[in-house]
């Protein structure tokens, strides 16, 4: 078998070049804006090896070797924010580093799902983030690794790192398969050091390149789950994960105390599922592994379109799943589609509309992802039949405008429309900004979204004496949500808390009757561990002030217990602030004073 090859990546050696770095450093510090063509200005007039540029990334590393090595003021970090790549990546706080895990069979037969049977179920080849997956054969040690190094080669803070994993329904994937995963991502983070990806193979590495992208036939017999079955049954010596694919809740739990003081530390962490897998047992398990948010897919709140989908579970189970998932803490991001098979505009504007007017439901984030018609999905069937169609542009910006103008303060819309590439859409919207579309229609009209990423501060200054503190309260599945936010007065949020008051007893005996902070998030450029600028959102006390402000409210509420979904690299932050460890979480006794 043709097997996969070893990254080698070019190694850039600051050392080789410190009088071209330290004269191009200089003068784009004395320089007031560099856009590019003055940065191509100063780059002329030190060209690296006397033949070619230095590219952004090597001026970071040279700046970070230059700071290192002769003791540079921190004042030359505006260096890094003069030059660095794609900064939105990080304005929200943290560091996102999203891993794919391997493909796998899936329990479902959802018709507009695609079925590259070289991807994890649902996701295609030429996405960029499985691109990157491929290229590491989903290796999540390599996967983190490289990824580090690339975020940290384009000057982004990595200290802390918000751990995303994609890739079919992870309850599915058995349960060694998920605690070697999820500690070979622990692993890299605790490994890291900026430097080379260590090289030779931690496993058995398998080419799923090797696998034909298109299936041929009928969908009856699922032939996604055929093929990567006998696949993955034919390299792993008859079985679908191998032994060194494998690891033990105890290594993993190891793993996690290591990155409790690691230079890289995990401060939030992310599974996707179904909400048919969703059960107390599997809520705790997701818990011990280190989650603090789930992904959940419940693509549209009516019985007859998920029938007709063939999604495999209906709303009855949706909201059981969210009112579990509440009770344990989690944060939920629920995955919601327009224009499924047997849905319409008019449909789909009320069907989300009952996202937040029903309490079962209300999410902390969502994922608008409209229907696309992908080649090797079931509903190419549907669609030559003529009994569905994609929406037109027209049909689709009026529900995306309806949905935008819908959603409450308290949620954060992480995505609308899914990034496919458009050689992969046979038919409907290829538009990848429609965001952007749908955001400039609704304020033309009058409106304005309300959203949390829509209002985050992102990388402007700020300072603690011009927020206030504002106070949303609304009903869920489970008791009372408060939502606390600190604002500027252009409404503009710094950062904000979620608390959970609930009035029925959680199924985990630990918080059966405590109070639940479910998350803490602080706006701004995401900062160094320890880092302090008085201006910047993180690290000006907003955070203690809200976690100060959500123990009274507790308190007041005839709570004696505060509990929080804490991640592994926050613990020491939480320790500090009071909070003892428990199994899953963290507490803190109230006062009655």
């Amino acid at each position: 078998m043709k097997k996969a090859t070893w990254l080698t990546p070019y190694r850039f050696e600051p050392e080789l070049h410190v009088v071209e770095l330290r004269n191009i450093i200089r003068e784009i510090e004395a320089s007031v804006k560099v856009d590019l063509g003055e940065l191509n200005r100063i780059l002329r007039r030190y060209p690296k090896d006397g033949r070619e540029y230095f590219s952004k990334s090597e001026i970071i590393q040279g700046y970070q070797y230059l700071a290192r090595t002769e003791g540079w003021s921190n004042e030359s970090a505006r260096l890094v924010e003069k030059l660095r790549m794609k900064p939105v990546r990080t304005l929200s706080g943290v560091t996102p580093v999203t891993v794919l895990t391997k493909p796998f069979p899936c329990p479902g037969q959802c018709i507009f799902c695609p079925n590259d049977v070289r991807m994890p179920k649902s996701y295609l080849s030429r996405e960029p983030g499985a691109q990157r997956a491929a290229q590491h054969a989903f290796d999540p040690y390599e996967q983190t690794y490289s990824r580090l190094s690339a975020l940290s080669r384009m000057g982004h803070p990595i200290e802390k790192i918000e751990l995303i994993i994609l890739g079919g329904t992870w309850s599915f994937y058995p349960d060694g398969y998920q605690y070697w995963f999820i500690r070979r991502c622990f692993d890299a983070m605790n490994d890291f050091d900026a430097g080379e990806l260590p090289m030779g193979p931690k496993h058995h590495r398998v080419n799923y390149l090797e696998l034909e992208e298109r299936i041929d036939g009928g969908f009856e017999s699922n032939p996604y789950n055929d093929m990567v079955s006998s696949f993955l049954r034919s390299v792993e010596d008859g079985e679908l994960v191998s032994e060194s694919e494998q690891s033990t809740r105890r290594e993993l739990e190891r793993a996690h105390c290591e990155n409790e003081t690691s230079s890289q530390r995990c401060v939030g962490l992310s599974i996707e599922t179904r909400p048919d897998y969703v059960t107390e047992i599997e809520a705790k398990r997701i818990r011990h592994l280190g989650a603090t948010k789930v992904q959940i897919g419940i693509q549209s709140l009516s019985d007859d379109v998920l029938t007709l989908n063939k999604r495999g579970h209906d709303v009855a189970d949706t909201r059981k799943a969210i009112r579990l998932l509440r009770q344990a803490g989690f944060k939920i991001q629920a995955h919601w589609m327009p224009n499924l098979y047997g849905s319409t505009p008019e449909r789909d504007i009320a069907d989300f509309a009952r996202l937040f007017s029903d309490s079962d439901f209300r999410p902390d984030e969502l994922k608008i992802y409209p229907c696309s018609l992908i080649e090797s999905a079931e509903l190419l069937n549907v669609y030559r039949a003529g009994k569905w169609r994609p929406y037109t542009q027209g049909e689709l910006l009026e529900v995306l405008v309806a949905c935008l103008d819908a959603v409450p303060g308290y949620c954060r819309v992480s995505r609308v429309i899914r990034d496919i590439p458009g050689d992969d859409i046979l038919d409907g919207n290829k538009t990848t900004n429609f965001r952007g579309i749908a955001e400039a229609e609704l304020a033309a009209r009058g409106g304005a979204c309300r959203d949390i990423r829509s209002r985050e501060i992102r990388g402007e200054r700020v300072r603690g004496e011009h927020l206030r503190l504002d106070e949303t309260r609304y009903r869920s599945s489970v008791g009372e949500e408060t939502f606390l936010e600190f604002n500027d007065d252009a409404g503009r949020i710094a950062g904000f808390l979620r608390l959970a008051l609930p009035d029925r007893e959680s199924f985990i005996d630990e918080i059966r009757t405590s109070a639940m902070i479910r998350e803490v998030h602080v706006y701004g450029a995401a900062a160094g561990l320890g880092e302090r600028d008085e201006q910047k959102a993180q690290h000006g006390g907003l955070g203690r002030r809200l976690i100060t402000r959500a123990e009274r409210l507790a308190r007041e509420a005839g709570f004696s217990s505060l509990a929080v979904i804490s991640s592994v690299g926050t613990r020491e932050y939480y320790r500090r602030l009071g909070f003892q460890d428990g199994e899953l979480y963290q507490h803190k006794a109230l006062s009655t004073a």
